[in-house]
This record gives structure tokens, sequence and C-alpha cells, in this order.
């Protein structure tokens, strides 16, 4: 059984449809990239995934675990297991990354009818975590985000996967703004990650990440629908042919 399974997904955002019966499945393990131009509904989809207020599901499922969660609420999501890294982490001034890091561990922890985690757990849990993805402890005392780079905030959303370790985790445009040394870093994080027990899935409008975290399935997608899915080697042909291809074919296609 898939941890994740969309089906039919169509969604609203006010008056417009942006997905339109969208199909997909991730199993426990498996590496997903999510592809395709500017406007295709990717990061709607991750969106809809985790519960957004601002989208409207009017047809189709998400399924999670086996559970129909195409209602509940993000919070509930998140306590099941789902985790998203944003596009655009935002900053939390007065707040530092390990009382942070310690009160979403507590809100699952608490979910699943755990006591609190005990200070010197959760310090260990920090450092290795950390080293895990190669994330300076002095973040530890850091407000979170704030005068971070872009490559330090992904960074960040990469050590709260790796101790919250959930069972299916998005990451929205991970590579955006990244110079090479930083996406390399984030890259490293994430392969650090990678498990039998982790499904990815990896949205990306370019294919340099996907050379550094290799996915088992791609997918590309097109005005709000998944038009096209194959294995790595689906990277190199948009790598070489840009999405024109794709895009023309299916444009001459009648409605």
């Amino acid at each position: 059984m898939s941890e994740l399974e969309i089906r039919n997904l169509h969604v609203r955002a006010g008056d417009k449809e942006i997905l339109r019966g969208l199909d997909l499945a991730v199993g426990k393990g498996e590496i997903h990239a999510l592809m395709g131009p500017n406007g295709s509904g990717k990061s709607t989809l991750a969106n809809a995934i985790m519960g957004h207020p601002n989208l409207e599901v009017t047809e189709g499922q998400v399924i999670f675990k086996g559970q129909d969660v195409t209602a509940a609420d993000p919070d509930e999501r998140a306590r099941m297991g789902l985790f998203m890294a944003f596009q655009y982490p935002i900053s939390v001034p007065g707040v530092t990354v390990t009382k942070y890091l310690r009160t979403v561990l507590n809100a699952h922890r608490e979910a699943r009818g755990e006591e609190p985690i005990p200070l010197k757990e959760f310090r260990l849990s920090v450092e290795a975590a950390m080293k895990l993805t190669d994330v300076p402890k002095a973040f530890s005392s850091r407000y979170l985000n704030e005068g971070f780079s872009g490559g330090e905030k992904k960074r960040m959303e990469i050590l709260q996967l790796a101790l919250q370790r959930p069972a299916l985790a998005i990451l929205d445009e991970t590579d955006s703004g990244l110079d090479i040394d930083a996406l390399r870093v984030v890259a490293n994080g994430v392969n650090s990650v990678a498990g039998p027990d982790l499904g990815l899935l990896i949205i990306t409008h370019y294919q340099r990440i996907l050379h550094l975290v290799q996915p088992s399935h791609v997918h590309v997608m097109y005005q709000g629908r998944i038009v096209m899915q194959g294995g790595p080697e689906l990277v190199d042909q948009l790598e070489a042919k840009g999405y024109g291809w794709i895009t023309d074919e299916i444009e001459k296609v009648p409605a």
C-alpha cells in the first residue's frame, strides 16, 4: 500500500480551478520528483496535500496511511506524519531554534499520548540531527530563520525533517535560490535522512538537485495534471529538451 495516494484530485483557489483530476502515489522509501513549468500547479498540490485552508477540494481524495485525510486540518495531517519544507520559510523573531524544535517535538509526542521529551534526550537528539545534516551547533541559539541566508533557511528545514522523522516529506522547491555549494549541502542533508521508512516528494523546476538526490520516480505536471511519468532517465530528457516537447504534444490533443 502507498503511504500517500492522491485520487482524481480537483482543487480550486477562489474561482480558479488549479488541479484538474490529479493522481499520484508515493510509497515508503521512494523518492519522487514532481517537475513542470511555472504555473502547472506543483505548489498547489503540495499545499493541498497539507490541507491549506485557502484551497478548496471540489472532487477526489487525499489518502495517507490508508486514511482519508481530505477534510483533515493541517495540524492533524502533521501529527499523522506529513511534513512539508517550504519554498520561503518564515522568520520567527524571539523564538530560538532550540525552543522551536522542542515545541514541535513535544506536540508530536502529545499527539501520540507520550510525555514531553526529557531535556537530555532532546539535546542528544538535536546534536545527532545536526551532525547528520551538517548544521552547525551555533544554529541552536539563533532565532528561527531570522537573519538566515537562503541556504541556511533550507538547511533548517532539513534539520527539522531529520529530527521529526515523518512518514512522508514534501520538499517544495527546496533548491530555489541556492548556489551550487548551498545546494550540495542541502542535497547531502536530504540524502542523509532518506531511507526505507521515509517517502519523499521533491518539487522542483530544475534538474540540478535531482543529480544530487536521485529520484526513483519522476512526474511532469502541466495544467493541473500529471501528463508524463518515468524514472531517473526522464530528468535527463527534460534537461536536454526542456518542457516544450511535452507541452506541445499535450496542446495537440483535442480537449
